[in-house]
């Protein structure tokens, strides 16, 4: 069964509590494709949405289900050819950034296997978190990586990653100590991948990946403005078949 692509019109929210309290909200787009049947754009709409395996986990000139089949065998997890879906940004005029890409992955039965959420954070580099979701797409696991220069390693992942229908909602809670420090949701509406939902959202959030970057460094501007104490960035050591 192949998964049309579809473009996500999202509405993105962080919320901090402690130790300062810290809230935005912006809107975004992402796309939602079937890796093995990726959308041929028109070539004018091209530069607007590119999407390729060097962007994401493994092999800078391999293929995306080939790079995920390869990181899920370090797991000993294996899919025997079931479908893969993946929600990310597209390169815009060869720029890209991506905070969080979703992977959903199925068995040859059509079951859900997993979900592969990979986070780039602004330093150029990559984790990846297998998760085992419940019937709701939820899955806690501990924090393995440094993202925000605001935020350590310590506390666990809450994750709600249902894979999207007509709605998509993810969320991400940060738990440490009893606390909730971060929180992080998207939510959006789903549109066809069409010539004219492209341009779309293309004109509604103009040049998206790059606006992204910027306000994640003007609100880490903001929160060392209020002296927000910035903790050092440790040694990431790469996982296997991660790139």
């Amino acid at each position: 069964m192949t998964t049309p692509a579809a473009i996500y019109r999202t509405s993105i929210a962080h919320v901090r509590h402690t130790p300062l309290k810290n809230a935005f909200t912006y809107s975004n787009y992402s796309w939602y494709v079937d890796i093995d049947h990726l959308p041929k754009l028109p070539r004018l709409l091209a530069p607007l949405a590119g999407i390729h395996a060097a962007d994401h986990l493994g092999d800078p000139y391999g293929t995306l289900r080939g790079n995920v089949e390869t990181f899920l065998a370090t797991r000993g997890i294996e899919l025997d050819g079931g479908r893969i879906t993946m929600l990310a940004s597209a390169r815009v005029f060869g720029y890209v950034f991506n905070p969080l890409s979703l992977f959903w992955c199925h068995n040859a039965a059509g079951d859900l296997r997993c979900v592969v959420a990979e986070v780039h954070n602004t330093y150029g580099e990559r984790h990846c978190y297998v998760l085992d979701t419940d019937d709701a797409g939820r899955a806690s696991v501990p924090k393995a990586f440094y993202v925000s220069p605001f935020n350590d390693l310590q506390g666990d992942y809450r994750m709600k990653l249902p894979e999207p229908g007509e709605r998509l909602a993810v969320s991400i809670v940060l738990e440490r100590n009893g606390q909730q420090p971060f929180i992080a949701t998207m939510d959006g509406k789903r549109h066809a991948a069409t010539a004219r939902n492209i341009l779309a959202a293309a004109l509604a959030v103009p040049l998206a990946p790059l606006r992204v970057t910027l306000q994640i460094h003007w609100q880490g501007i903001k929160l060392w403005a209020r002296r927000l104490p910035i903790i050092k960035r440790p040694h990431h050591p790469s996982q296997e078949a991660v790139q």
